[in-house]
């Protein structure tokens, strides 16, 4: 196969991402991009003015040098668009997280994957930044078996998105779905187990509290609380706090086991760090083992190259490149569409949990076996 010509569904601020990280692939080019908002298509056009500006996704489907595709529009519209695209040209497609946001959608998510006939990557790029990947490859050694997991995301509120369509759960998914899928995968990823319970508390305490679009006040959620039992008997945490933007670590992540423990400490967007403190920090691997004690602290460093290309510490490039082996048959999928069921059940799960006040138990009536 020749290189990877991508046709892009949606260029807003995330697409805006990937478009930079695929210009810094080999063999990889973007020829075509369906965007339908005038501002963010003109982003688009100057930062890829060979690419081909279409209408709609059959205008995209219909460019026959295409042979990947990329999703990367709002959160609500990933199934649907794959559907469309499932109907009329499968092509191999990289679909941004989450895959879906509604229960109602596992059937529909279940006749995709039983006919699909090419590859189909969720976007998990928590998995593929530097120092998280450095810790999950020494996560078994230094702990002896993780028994306790620890995720930890203090950050910015969300930022502003195109119509504003991230302000609302019902566009969303809701934040547990939306922002956390990621950390439910991780999870799932680091202890090679699924989930038996979800227990959680979340709600909206600071951020967009007196926001009003149309009449309708933003009811996305800004902190949580959630803890996961594992079939492995493992149990793992989340402690999200978006309004924590001064915080010198964005992702703090822990896991502990009968050897010892393991962390990483992962910066946030550099372009958020306040000039008067200097140079932004380093990401961290700390191994504190049980005996002998004391902590061994590696730094991480990553490409400046990358860190300018996006916001998530160089893993949008690292996905990339690794989804480019797949399409050409090198390697197979990392992260299919049973991991993206998977990250979106913990999520609503987490979110139903924080709403009743109780245990959510596996399996769902919408039972990942049917996704």
């Amino acid at each position: 196969m020749a290189g990877l010509q991508y046709g892009i569904i949606g260029c807003g601020m995330m697409g805006q991402e990937h478009l930079r990280n695929i210009a810094l692939l080999q063999d990889a080019s973007v020829i075509a991009i369906y965007e339908p908002d005038a501002g963010m298509r003109a982003l688009a056009a100057e930062a890829v003015p060979t690419a081909k500006m279409v209408a709609s996704i059959e205008e995209l489907l219909a460019v026959e040098a295409v042979n990947c595709l990329l999703i990367a529009s709002p959160n609500y519209l990933h199934l649907e668009q794959l559907e469309k695209i499932a109907a009329i040209r499968p092509l191999p497609v990289l679909v941004e997280k989450p895959l879906f946001t509604d229960p109602a959608d596992a059937p529909r998510l279940a006749a995709l994957r039983a006919t699909y006939p090419a590859p189909i990557w969720v976007a998990m790029e928590y998995r593929y930044m530097p120092p998280v990947a450095r810790m999950i490859e020494q996560a078994d050694e230094a702990t002896g078996g993780i028994r306790m997991l620890t995720i930890r995301e203090h950050r910015f509120p969300f930022l502003e998105k195109v119509g504003d369509w991230n302000r609302f759960n019902r566009n969303t998914g809701g934040t547990l779905v939306e922002k956390c899928c990621h950390f439910f995968d991780l999870m799932r990823h680091i202890l090679k187990s699924d989930p038996v319970r979800v227990m959680a508390s979340g709600g909206q305490s600071m951020n967009h509290v007196d926001e009003v679009y149309d009449g309708n006040r933003s009811d996305i959620w800004d902190n949580a609380y959630v803890i996961v039992d594992f079939a492995s008997g493992a149990r793992a945490m989340l402690e999200l706090c978006m309004f924590a933007e001064g915080a010198r670590y964005q992702e703090e992540i822990s896991a502990v086991g009968p050897a010892g423990k393991i962390e990483c400490l992962v910066p946030g967007p550099g372009r958020f760090w306040p000039e008067h403190l200097g140079e932004p920090p380093i990401a961290q691997v700390i191994v504190s083992p049980r005996d002998p004690k004391g902590p061994h602290v590696v730094e991480i460093p990553v490409d400046p190259q990358l860190l300018e290309a996006g916001d998530h510490n160089g893993s949008t490039f690292y996905q990339h490149q690794r989804f480019q082996k797949a399409v050409k048959g090198a390697q197979p999928v990392e992260v299919a569409l049973d991991d993206g069921w998977w990250a979106v059940a913990m999520g609503l799960a987490a979110q139903k949990s924080a709403e009743t006040g109780q245990a959510v138990t596996f399996p769902l009536p919408f039972s990942p076996k049917a996704s």
